[in-house]
């Protein structure tokens, strides 16, 4: 190709550049007062989580879209409570006091971002309370709003504190919980039915003396994170785990009660743990949920623990460690299906370790384990690991229970009554997170599951309702777990 050619190309490709641009710079300059044009939004409401008082939430955040061929200028947006609403805006990086933006072009196609904060003053009622307000837009003598919808809750702010008497915690309010929270040496902390503890990054409760934490059925105790909003639009944080810390029982004279307690998504669930061999503190958990925390469920080391009509699940290392000290497990569900299919909504997957682990290497005080009407599980082939340096002595009992382990040749005088695992098994109605279809890990048996009927409904007769209230009884075959199965009704 010639120079002069070459030369002719390059002058007719930028002239028709430069009049694309040109063109193009006139259209971007015209503002259509065209009341037909309308703005749209990713969303007509705004819906924030529970706010505690005080504390401002997270930043949310709307989409303004300008779908038209034509250039729009927006007369005014603005928060219809003004300056004095608890929301605050903030519009492409603008700020203002009054929480009011005037003359904002938006070019054809274009869109901004809107940034939404809310902040509660401290309130005269205990209960959540309905806050409301909207951004209101102005455009071509069009009025369109965007809703904004929080509740605001009190809350009793409990920072680096320590019990030193006797303490009983209420459900009157919530308690927000920075750093640690300590009970002292020879101490008891009550919390009562209702009572909701919302720990901060890395808080932990840490108790040196006793802990009873009774709830109800109708008001379950509940211990999580302090994060009420989102991670993804689609992902509370709350579903997360790392959270915050755990609960670490620290005495070696303590008695310990966990009944009807909710707990979930931090970095251990409950560490009990003693070193001296003159001593055997107990801790008894019924009826309670521990459930996606980043490393274990429960540690017991050297104490003596009874888990009855319980849940156990999703962790990143062993679900449940046990080393030194008897512990009795009884229509109990250890599950351990951690991140294994979702890693959007965790920060590290399941590490490979055993849903179970009876550790009796390195124990102070002698072993007993008795697991009765139980379900072991997990998204591996193997759930389930004794290792012991004293089979003389280490006393095992597993009965009329469901380990995901292939079954043992010979199987130990120890294992009675024992479903092996089988590839082909379907033990629960669902074992993930679908962010698509919303459906969250359920645990109770499937209507086919290797779980059903297996049972001793001797024990059962000792704790006739399951962990959602259905009774175990009804056609004297319990299932083996802390669920037993309903059949779906039949619409008519």
């Amino acid at each position: 190709m010639s120079t002069k050619i070459f030369q002719k190309i390059i002058i007719i490709v930028a002239g028709g550049l430069f009049f694309m641009l040109t063109a193009h710079s006139c259209i971007d300059e015209q503002i259509s007062a065209d009341p037909a044009l309308k703005l749209t939004f990713s969303k007509d409401t705004l819906r924030f989580d529970t706010i505690f008082t005080t504390i401002g939430s997270s930043t949310s955040q709307i989409k303004v879209y300008n779908p038209n061929n034509k250039n729009v200028e927006i007369s005014a947006i603005g928060l219809a409570g003004g300056a004095a609403s608890p929301f605050r805006i903030n519009v492409d990086g603008a700020l203002n006091k009054d929480n009011r933006f005037t003359n904002i072009e938006l070019r054809a196609k274009d869109s901004l971002y809107i940034f939404v904060e809310v902040t509660v003053n401290p309130l005269d009622v205990n209960s959540p309370v309905f806050i409301k307000d909207s951004i209101v837009f102005l455009t071509n003598n069009n009025q369109q709003d965007v809703k904004l919808i929080a509740y605001g809750q009190n809350m009793e702010v409990l920072r680096n504190f320590t019990f030193s008497t006797d303490t009983t915690l209420t459900a009157e309010k919530p308690y927000l919980i920075y750093g640690n929270l300590v009970v002292d040496t020879a101490k008891t902390l009550n919390l009562l039915p209702g009572c909701r503890l919302f720990f901060h990054d890395q808080s932990s409760l840490m108790v040196y003396g006793n802990l009873i934490a009774d709830g109800t059925r109708e008001k379950p105790i509940l211990m999580r994170g302090d994060r009420t909003d989102q991670i993804f639009e689609d992902v509370p944080y709350n579903l997360v785990s790392n959270q915050w810390g755990g609960v670490l029982l620290l005495s070696k004279e303590g008695n310990h009660v966990f009944n009807f307690v909710k707990m979930n998504s931090g970095y251990v669930g409950i560490y009990f743990s003693n070193d001296d061999r003159n001593f055997r503190p107990k801790l008894t958990i019924s009826n309670s949920r521990i459930h996606n925390f980043l490393k274990y469920g429960l540690v017991v080391q050297n104490g003596d623990v009874l888990v009855v009509n319980s849940e156990i699940s999703n962790t990143g290392a062993h679900s449940v460690y046990l080393n030194g000290g008897k512990h009795t497990f009884i229509h109990s569900t250890i599950a351990n299906y951690f991140n294994s299919t979702n890693v959007r909504i965790q920060p590290s997957g399941k590490e490979g370790n055993a849903a179970v682990m009876i550790m009796d290497l390195n124990r102070i005080i002698p072993m007993e384990t008795v697991f009765k009407n139980c379900i072991v599980a997990g998204s591996n082939s193997r759930e389930f690991e004794i290792l012991t340096r004293f089979e003389s002595q280490y006393h095992g009992s597993f009965s009329n229970s469901y380990i995901r382990k292939e079954k043992p040749d010979p199987v130990p005088a120890m294992f009675t009554n024992i479903i092996w695992y089988n590839p082909k098994d379907t033990i629960f109605k669902n074992t993930f997170y679908d962010l698509n279809k919303l459906e969250y890990y359920n645990f109770i048996p499937d209507s086919v599951s290797p779980a059903r009927n297996i049972g001793n409904p001797d024990v059962a007769k000792l704790y006739p309702v399951d962990l959602n209230g259905n009774s175990r009884l009804t056609d004297n075959m319990p299932d083996a777990g802390a669920y037993e199965w309903i059949p779906t009704k039949k619409s008519r």
